[in-house]
C-alpha cells in the first residue's frame, strides 16, 4: 500500500461567530522568503484573560435555545421544564457579569493549535497562565485548584493555577484555541472503558450504552451535551476526543469514515444514544425526557487488540469558546449577551411547593419532612450549615479524637456546597450545591452521632445513604445543579464562616435563606427518587 497521510480530525470548516479584541499585538514579519506572523506575548495574555471571563459569565446562544426547547416541548416533564427554566433565569443573572453561571468555576483548561509561520519568544503556556490569573483575581470566581505539598498534604493554590494547557502544532500563520473552564462535577462523569471487538455490533453497543447511560446519574448537572467516542489509538487519545466533541469542537468532522483512518461523526449512532437518553426517563435532574440535550458519537481507529470507549459530559454550565489570533487580530467566539430573550413570557406552570421552616428544632423539622412523599418540591427558610469535602474529613477527625459531633452539624441542615466569591454590595457569591455522592462515605457515622440529619445537594446517592436515612431518620433533599448565581441573588440572605476559616471556600458556614428549592430525594422510610426511577 502507498503511503498516504490522513489528519487524524479533519474539521471541514469554522462557522463560529468570533468578535475582534483588537488589531494590537500582531505584526507580519518576514524570514527569508517566509512571512512570520509575530505574537507579541501580552496578546496571548489578553485572550486568555477575556476569555475567562466570557466563558464564566456567558453561554452559546445554541446552548439557550436548547433550554428553551426543553420549555416549548409538549412531552417534557414538569420537572424537565422547571429545571430549564431555572437554568435561563440563572444565565440571564450570570450575564449581567457579577455572578458567575456556576459557583464552581473550574479547571481552567486551553488547547491551543499553533501554526507553523507563528513566532512569539515565549513560553506560550506561561503568559495563557498569567491572562488565566488575572481573571481569577479580578472577577468573582472561586479558586478551586488544590496543590500536592506531600503524598497527603494539599493547600488551596489561591489562584486558581494550574491550568492545563496543551499546544499542538499545525500548518499555517494563524493560532486557534479552545478555552474551557471544567467543574468537578462534570469532569467526575468522564469515563474510560477498556473494551473489544466483541462490543462493535448493534445489539452489544446498545446494551453497553444503556447500562452506561443508566449509571451516569445526575450528579453533574444535566441536560447534558453527551459525548461517546468509541476507538482511538490511545486511552489518552480517546479521553481527549470525548472532552473536545462534549465541548462541539469536533461537530464539522465528516460523517463517514475513509480506509486511512479518519474520524467521524456516526449521525445515526448520535439518534440512537439520544433516544436511550430519553427513554431513561431520568431526565433533567428529577426526572422526564431531557437528561441529554444532544449526543455526539465519534469514530476512531483502533489497534486490533484493544477498543477504549469513551464516555463524557459538558453540563449546563456549558463553558467553552474558541479564540483565534490571525493577521487580522485577535478574536473570541461571540457568546449570548442577552439570555432573558430565550425566557418564556411565563414561567412553566407548576404545582405550590411546601414551605419548611428551617429555624425549628431539628425533630420537628424531620417530622414535617416525614409527611410528604419522595418527589415532593420544598422552598426551604431559615438557617443552613454548608460544608463539602474537606469540612468533612476534618469533622471525622474530630469524632476519630473522641470528640463530640459539633453542635452545628445537629441542630441544622447541613448543605454541601462551596461559594465564589462575594460581589461587592451582595450577600453572596455564586453558591450553588456540589455533589452529594463524594460526601456518601459519611453519612451513617455522622447520623449515628446526630448530626447529617437533613442533607441538601445535587444528584443521586449511593444506597448506604438510603439505609442511613432509614436506620436513622433522615433525608437527603435534591437541589437543582446548576443556577449558582440565581440562588445567590434571590435565595441567600446572609453568609457567615463559623469553622475551619483556614479552608478558603471548603469553611463551615452559616447561610440564611428564603424560599430555597430542593426536592425530597431521599426520605426516613428507605425510598429514594432515583432508585425508583431506575426500576
Amino acid at each position: 500500500m502507498e503511503f498516504r497521510y490522513q489528519d487524524p480530525y479533519p474539521i471541514q470548516k469554522d462557522d463560529t461567530v468570533y468578535k475582534k479584541l483588537t488589531s494590537d499585538y500582531v505584526k507580519v514579519d518576514r524570514l527569508g522568503d517566509r512571512e512570520i506572523l509575530t505574537i507579541d506575548p501580552r496578546g496571548l495574555e489578553l485572550l486568555a484573560e477575556e476569555a475567562m471571563a466570557d466563558v464564566s459569565f456567558m453561554l452559546r446562544s445554541s446552548h439557550l435555545e436548547s433550554l428553551r426547547r426543553i420549555i416549548d416541548d409538549p412531552e417534557a416533564t414538569d420537572n424537565d421544564r422547571f429545571v430549564a427554566y431555572n437554568l435561563l433565569q440563572n444565565a440571564a443573572v450570570a450575564a449581567e457579569g457579577a455572578l458567575p453561571s456556576c459557583q464552581d468555576t473550574g479547571t481552567a483548561i486551553v488547547m491551543g493549535k499553533k501554526g507553523e509561520n507563528v513566532y512569539t519568544g515565549v513560553d506560550d503556556g506561561e503568559y495563557l497562565s498569567k491572562g488565566i490569573y488575572n481573571t481569577y483575581q479580578k472577577r468573582n470566581l472561586r479558586y478551586s485548584q488544590v496543590v500536592p505539598l506531600t503524598m497527603f498534604d494539599e493547600k488551596n493554590s489561591g489562584s486558581n493555577l494550574p491550568a492545563q494547557i496543551d499546544i499542538y502544532a499545525k500548518k499555517g500563520d494563524y493560532y486557534e484555541f479552545l478555552f474551557l473552564t471544567k467543574g468537578g462535577g462534570s469532569a467526575n462523569k468522564t469515563f474510560l472503558y477498556q473494551k473489544t471487538k466483541s462490543l462493535l455490533n448493534e445489539k452489544s453497543l446498545e446494551e453497553f450504552i444503556k447500562e452506561k447511560i443508566s449509571d451516569l446519574g445526575t450528579a453533574a448537572c444535566p441536560p447534558y451535551h453527551l459525548a461517546l467516542v468509541i476507538g482511538g489509538t490511545s486511552a489518552e487519545a480517546n479521553l481527549a476526543a470525548v472532552k473536545k466533541a462534549s465541548a462541539k469542537y469536533y461537530d464539522n468532522l465528516p460523517t463517514e469514515g475513509n480506509e486511512a483512518g479518519q474520524a467521524f461523526r456516526d449521525l445515526e449512532w448520535e439518534s440512537k444514544v439520544q433516544k436511550i437518553c430519553q427513554e431513561s426517563a431520568i431526565g433533567a435532574q428529577f426526572g422526564g425526557k431531557y437528561l441529554t440535550h444532544d449526543v455526539r458519537v465519534i469514530r476512531l481507529p483502533r489497534h486490533a487488540a484493544s477498543c477504549p470507549v469513551g464516555m463524557g459530559v459538558s453540563c449546563s454550565a456549558d463553558r467553552n469558546i474558541k479564540g483565534k489570533i490571525t493577521r487580522d487580530g485577535i478574536f473570541l467566539e461571540q457568546l449570548e449577551e442577552n439570555p432573558k430573550r430565550f425566557l418564556p413570557a411565563t414561567p412553566p406552570h407548576l404545582e405550590e411547593a411546601v414551605e419548611i421552616d428551617l429555624n425549628k428544632p431539628m425533630p420537628e423539622i424531620l417530622a414535617e419532612l416525614s409527611k410528604y412523599p419522595i418527589k415532593t418540591r420544598l422552598k426551604l427558610n431559615g438557617t443552613l450549615i454548608v460544608a463539602r469535602d474537606i469540612a468533612h474529613a476534618k469533622i471525622k477527625e474530630i469524632l476519630d479524637s473522641g470528640q463530640p459531633m459539633p453542635e452545628y452539624f445537629k441542630n441544622h441542615p447541613i448543605y454541601y456546597a462551596g461559594p465564589a466569591k462575594t460581589p461587592d454590595g451582595m450577600a453572596s457569591g455564586s453558591f450553588g450545591p456540589t455533589t452529594a455522592g463524594r460526601m456518601d462515605v459519611y453519612v451513617d457515622e455522622f447520623q449515628s452521632r446526630g448530626g447529617s440529619m437533613i442533607m441538601l445537594a445535587k444528584g443521586n446517592r449511593s444506597k448506604d445513604v438510603t439505609n442511613a436515612c432509614g436506620k436513622y431518620g433522615g433525608f437527603y433533599l435534591g437541589s437543582i445543579g446548576g443556577p449558582a448565581a440565581i440562588l445567590a441573588k434571590d435565595n441567600i440572605l446572609s453568609v457567615e464562616v463559623v469553622d475551619f476559616p483556614e479552608l478558603g471556600m471548603e469553611a463551615v458556614r452559616k447561610i440564611e435563606v428564603k424560599d430555597f428549592p430542593a426536592f425530597i430525594i431521599t426520605d426516613d422510610k428507605g425510598n429514594d427518587f432515583f432508585a425508583n426511577l431506575a426500576h
